[in-house]
């Protein structure tokens, strides 16, 4: 038999050793990676959650309005301020626009309290805080918009002005709040 020959079979049998000691790795290794995949996503360290509630005594001794505060939920009176977005972006409306019909059909006003959102619902009130001054107010959402990129809200002149620091500034940097109000039984 020439040379050739044995190195051929060789070649052969060593290759086959390779797969077959391949299909036993991943044989092994197949159940330890899923297991180590599913195991990996889920944290068991146990979470806490803190609650952090703050009444005003005078208020409570005197049968007044309560604030109870949540890290996303806020009672204050009679209304439940629920956290929309932190860190929002908002400008105000131009004159220009006074007296046109906005989405929902209302005639705009720059002298109410109303604003313009992409997502919220005709009709939401909303409560908008400049986070530089902690000032806030209150609007109703009657128009889509604002359409400039990495705006949020747009507020009626009146609305912004409100809550702005100086009234040279055009845009600022809101927390917005869903209001729900409180029905009485």
């Amino acid at each position: 038999m020439p040379w050739f020959f044995f190195r051929y079979n060789f070649c052969i049998y060593e290759t086959n050793l390779k797969i077959e000691i391949m299909k036993c790795i991943s044989k092994a290794l197949f159940p330890g990676v899923l297991i180590l995949f599913f195991c990996g996503s889920f944290s068991f360290m146990p979470q806490q959650f803190e609650t952090k509630a703050s009444f005003d005594g005078a208020s409570k001794a005197l049968g007044f309005a309560q604030t109870l505060q949540n890290d996303s939920v806020q009672i204050e009176g009679k209304y439940i301020f629920k956290l929309y977005k932190k860190g929002a972006h908002a400008s105000y409306y131009a004159d220009k626009f006074t007296g046109r019909k906005t989405a929902s059909g209302a005639i705009f006003d720059n002298k109410k309290f109303t604003a313009a959102h992409k997502k919220l619902p005709f009709g939401t009130k909303v409560r908008v805080t400049n986070e530089a001054n902690g000032k806030s107010t209150m609007v109703t959402v009657n128009d889509r918009g604002p359409f400039t990129k990495g705006r949020e809200i747009d507020l009626s002149k009146a609305a912004f002005r409100d809550i702005a620091r100086h009234h040279g500034y055009g845009s600022m940097k809101v927390t917005i709040e869903i209001v729900e109000e409180i029905k009485q039984p």
